[in-house]
This record gives structure tokens, sequence and C-alpha cells, in this order.
């Protein structure tokens, strides 16, 4: 194995950081180790003759107020997430969201990623799908749902009437997760002010999530799918003049795998286009 198919291995399963520049040798460290080292800090053990004073307590009452805690300082993550919010607020347009998301390099997925995959479809349509994250095939191409569950999506769309130019289709995140795994929490929270904006800017009638990650990001809910479909909610953000009708979907890439959910989110599908025709 060369040593450029080692790295591809290592980014397919997931590794996209390393926590040092030179390897440690753990086993050399512990023959290292003096004799008779446990490895840990001694402590001397407490004069039994007299009870140790207990942290925060005295029998005598303080001279003065305890000194405050020390002022926490903003971590790099909460100062991304900031610039997040900041940078999708200033975007007017869709194109400007993608032009600041371009720019955005907070998002760890992006340093492994080929593309940035944004959106695809109508902006100006009046229902919007959201899924997980791109896959191989979506980050190659850099448009969300082009492999084989996208084009599962595409015939469910055709079977209600609709197309890629009748909708809009995006992700909780924009770059593909190494070895398609879900995305974490930390890597959802930071694209989420820029999905939260897409929606404002977009302002459809429907939102569908479409699976798990997608529909706990945007409907605070902590049931599955399975529990979720077939119900609606109101979506609503301080940017939007007014709430939307949200539903949870199976993801298509699920269904590829569980064909017999298709019968529910067939139902499902019927709801949707009954929807949007009232």
């Amino acid at each position: 194995m060369t040593s450029q198919e080692l790295l591809q291995w290592y980014i397919d399963a997931g590794v996209d950081e390393t926590i040092s520049d030179h390897p440690v040798n753990r086993f050399r460290q512990e023959a290292e180790r003096p004799e008779g080292s446990t490895g840990k800090q001694q402590t001397s053990e407490p004069s039994p003759q007299k009870e140790q004073p207990r942290p925060g307590f005295s029998d005598a009452a303080p001279a003065s107020s305890p000194s405050p805690p020390p002022t926490a300082k903003l971590s790099p993550a909460n100062g991304d997430l900031t610039a997040a919010v900041h940078l999708a607020k200033a975007a007017k347009t869709v194109e400007e969201l993608q032009r600041a998301l371009e720019s955005f390099d907070a998002c760890g997925l992006k340093k492994t990623a080929t593309n940035l995959v944004f959106t695809d479809g109508n902006p100006k349509a009046p229902i919007l799908f959201v899924g997980e994250g791109p896959g191989e095939e979506e980050d190659r191409q850099g448009l969300p749902f082009v492999g084989p569950s996208g084009k599962l999506l595409d015939k469910m769309l055709a079977s209600i009437g609709l197309d890629r130019t009748g909708a809009l289709i995006t992700n909780v995140v924009f770059w593909r997760p190494p070895g398609n795994r879900t995305p974490t929490p930390q890597e959802t929270a930071i694209c989420l002010p820029f999905v939260e904006r897409l929606i404002e800017l977009v302002d459809p009638k429907i939102l569908v999530t479409l699976g798990g990650p997608a529909a706990k990001s945007l409907l605070a809910q902590t049931t599955g799918v399975g529990r979720l479909r077939g119900r609606w909610f109101q979506y609503e953000t301080p940017g939007m003049a007014r709430p939307i009708d949200a539903t949870a979907m199976y993801h298509p890439a699920y269904l590829l795998r569980s064909p017999g959910q298709k019968r529910d989110t067939w139902r499902d599908l019927l709801a949707i286009k009954h929807k949007l025709a009232t």
C-alpha cells in the first residue's frame, strides 16, 4: 500500500486530524519509567487526628466575600458559531449565502471534502427538502442528492407531479462527512445558521426533512422519524414573516435499505401533495 493509498484509507475511515507532529511510542515510555513508579502522582495521607476542612466550608464567618471565578474565555467553537450566525444573517440572497459558505472555513468537514454541496433545484419553489449530508457522488459533483438516493428522490417527486424545477433540495451540512458517516452535533450546529438563513430567504410553503438528523436539527424533536412522519409541525425563526408547515419523511437512502417502508412514504407524499394544493 502506498502512502497516498494509506492516507485515503484514513480519510474514508473518518480520520480528519492528527494530535501530534510526531508519533509517540507509549511502550518506550513505559520501559523508561523508574522501577516502582506507577505513573501517578503520589499524595500523602491526611492526618487522622485532625479532620481536614471541606473546600468552601468554614466554621468561622468569612472576612470578605469570596472572589468571583475568572471569566471564561470564549472558546474557538463558540467564536466560530458566532461568526457563522453573523455571516449567514448578512446574506440577502441565496447566491450571497452560497458565497458566504464558500468563504467559511470553520466547519472541519471542509478540510476533507472535494466540493461545497449547497442546493439544487428552484429557490422560488414552494417546497424545500432538507437531507442529512452529501455522499461520495454529491461531493464529486457539488450537488445534493445525485447518487442512488437522489435518483430515488427524483422518482418520489415525480410520483406527485414534481421535479427539481418545482422543488429546492439541500442538506443540514454542506460538505461530505468522511466515509459517509453521520454528521456530528458540532458539525451540524456550525452549519445550522446557514440552513436557517436559507429557509428564511426561500420562504417555502412546506419544509420537508429527510431522515433523523435533519428532523432533529430543524424540528427540535428527539424521537425517530418513524414516529414523526405523518405529523405536521410549525417551523419558524425570528427572521421569518410567518411560520411554515413542516413534516418529516424517511431518507431515500434508508428506503433503499428498507423498501418495506415505501408504503408509508407514499402516504406521506400524498399528504404533501394535498398540502401543496390547498
